[in-house]
C-alpha cells in the first residue's frame, strides 16, 4: 500500500492537475476530496488540453479508479458535462465512483453565491459565483441535499420542495431577484439521477478495498493552502479545507492511510479574486505582466486575469507546516527563462522588524513589507532538461534557496507543460 496527498501551497493554481496527472501513471485509483466546479486544472497530453473542473486529473488513463469523495460538492450539470467530453475525445469513464455523500450544488446556490457577492460591493470576495459556498452552507445549516437523497425520488421530492421554497424567500424578499420553478428543477434534476446512478457508490468501501488490496492511491487537493477556511487568509478564501489534513476526511479514510504529501508550489505566486499578497507585482509592462503573459496567467473557470508577483517561500514555511510537507513540486519554472532578474520572498517585516509567522489579522497582514533576495536569472531554454544536473547554475541555485526557506526537499520540477517535461527527484508514490 501507498498514497500519496498532492496540495496547493500557494493560492492555487500551481499546476497540480499536471503532476497528479504525471503521478497517476503509478496509480491505482484518484481521489479529489474537496472543493468542487470552482477549481480547475488543466493537463496537456500530446499537445492537446483536457481542463477538468470536476473529474480527477486521472481520468485521462485507461483502467485508473476516479473517486469523487464525500468532501467534495457536486454540480451534475458540470460533471456530465465533463463526462460526455471525455467520452467524445475517447477517455475510458468506466471507472469513476462518485460518492452517495457528496452534498449536491442547485441552480439557487449559484445563483445566490451572484447576489450575495453583488451585495457585498467592494468587499467582495472574488468567488467564482459557481454556488460553492451556499452549498457548504446548506451543509453545515444541515439542510443540503446529498447524492444518496437524488437516488430516491420521494426523498429528492420533499427535500428540494422545502429548499427551493427557503431559497426563493430568500432570493425574491431580500435580493429581488426572480424565484425559481420547483417542478422545473425536480424534472431536471430527476434526469440527472438517472444517469449518474451508474457512478455513485460508498466511496469509503471503494478506498478501503484498495488499500486492502495493496494499491497505490493519489489524493488530489483543489484549490490551495491559503485558501483553507481555516488556515487561509479569510475570508478571501474558499468554503472547504483543501489542506491534506482533509484528504482523510473527505475521502471516508482513516488518516493512517496517508504515507506522504507532496505541495505543488510555482516558482512565482499568483492568486485570483480579491485578499492580501504580499509580493504582488502591480507593473502594466514590467516582470508581473511578462509572468502573466508569458504564462498565460488566467483563471481555467472564469477566465479571470491572475494577479501575478514573486514566489513567496516564507508563505511555503507555513504550509510546510500546516500539510506536513514532505516534498515540493515546482512547477512552470521555464517561464522565467527570460527574466534576467529574480525576486525571492524570504521572510516578512513589520515597521523595520522581522516576524516569524504570517499573521491572521488581515489588517496586520497588509502591513506586511516583504524581505527579498535576488538571483541571476539563466536567461535559457530549459524545457528540454530531464535532470536536475542538466538545469543551469543559477537555476539550481534559485530551487536550493526555494528548499531552505521552506524547509522541505524537493521531490519534482517542472520545465514545461507536457508530461515528458518533468524532473522527478524522489520516489513519491
Amino acid at each position: 500500500m501507498s498514497s500519496v496527498v498532492i496540495i496547493g501551497a500557494q493560492w492555487g493554481d500551481e499546476g497540480k492537475g499536471k503532476v497528479v496527472d504525471y503521478l497517476a501513471q503509478q496509480a491505482d485509483a484518484v481521489v479529489r476530496y474537496s472543493g468542487g466546479s470552482n477549481a480547475g486544472h488543466t493537463v496537456v497530453v500530446d499537445g492537446i488540453a483536457y481542463k477538468l473542473r470536476l473529474l480527477p486529473s486521472g481520468i485521462l488513463y485507461h483502467g485508473k479508479t476516479c473517486v469523487l469523495g464525500n468532501g467534495v460538492v457536486i454540480n451534475p450539470r458540470v460533471v456530465l458535462g465533463e463526462i460526455k467530453e471525455m467520452q467524445d475525445k475517447g477517455v475510458d469513464i468506466s471507472r469513476i465512483a462518485i460518492s452517495d455523500r457528496a452534498h449536491v450544488v442547485f441552480p439557487y446556490h449559484e445563483r445566490l453565491d451572484e447576489l450575495q457577492e453583488a451585495a457585498l460591493g467592494d468587499a467582495k470576495i472574488g468567488t467564482t459565483k459557481g454556488g460553492i459556498g451556499p452549498c457548504y452552507m446548506d451543509k453545515v445549516a444541515r439542510v443540503g441535499i446529498r447524492i444518496c437523497d437524488l437516488m430516491e425520488s420521494d426523498t429528492f421530492a420533499e427535500k428540494l420542495k422545502i429548499n427551493v421554497a427557503a431559497k426563493n424567500d430568500i432570493i425574491t424578499k431580500i435580493y429581488g431577484g426572480e424565484p425559481f420553478d420547483y417542478d422545473a428543477m425536480l424534472k431536471e434534476y430527476l434526469e440527472y439521477a438517472e444517469i449518474f446512478r451508474q457512478y455513485v457508490t460508498d466511496t469509503g468501501v471503494v478506498l478501503d478495498e484498495l488499500f486492502a488490496a495493496n494499491k497505490k492511491v493519489l489524493f488530489e487537493g483543489a484549490q490551495a493552502t491559503f485558501l483553507d477556511i481555516d488556515h487561509g487568509t479569510y475570508p478571501y478564501v474558499t468554503s472547504s479545507n483543501p489542506t491534506s489534513g482533509n484528504a482523510a476526511v473527505g475521502s471516508g479514510v482513516g488518516p493512517r492511510f496517508i504515507d506522504h504529501v507532496v505541495g505543488v508550489v510555482k516558482a512565482y505566486t499568483t492568486r485570483v479574486g480579491e485578499g492580501p499578497f504580499v509580493t504582488e507585482l502591480f507593473d502594466t509592462d514590467g516582470p508581473g505582466n511578462y509572468i502573466r503573459e508569458t504564462a498565460k496567467e488566467y483563471g481555467t473557470v472564469t477566465g479571470r486575469p491572475r494577479r501575478c508577483g514573486w514566489l513567496d517561500a516564507f508563505m511555503l514555511k507555513y504550509s510546510a507546516r500546516v500539510n506536513s510537507l514532505d516534498y515540493l513540486a515546482i512547477t512552470r519554472l521555464d517561464i522565467l527563462d527570460g527574466m534576467p532578474k529574480i525576486k525571492m520572498c524570504v521572510g516578512y517585516k513589520i515597521d523595520g522588524v522581522e516576524i516569524k509567522q504570517i499573521p491572521a489579522s488581515l489588517k496586520t497582514l497588509a502591513k506586511v513589507e516583504p524581505v527579498y533576495e535576488e538571483f541571476n536569472g539563466w536567461m535559457t531554454d530549459i524545457t528540454g532538461c530531464r535532470s536536475f544536473d542538466e538545469l543551469p547554475e543559477n537555476a539550481k541555485k534559485y530551487l536550493k534557496r526555494i528548499k531552505e526557506v521552506a524547509g522541505v526537499e524537493l521531490g519534482i520540477v517542472s520545465v514545461g507543460p507536457e508530461r515528458n517535461q518533468t524532473i522527478v527527484m524522489a520516489d513519491l508514490l
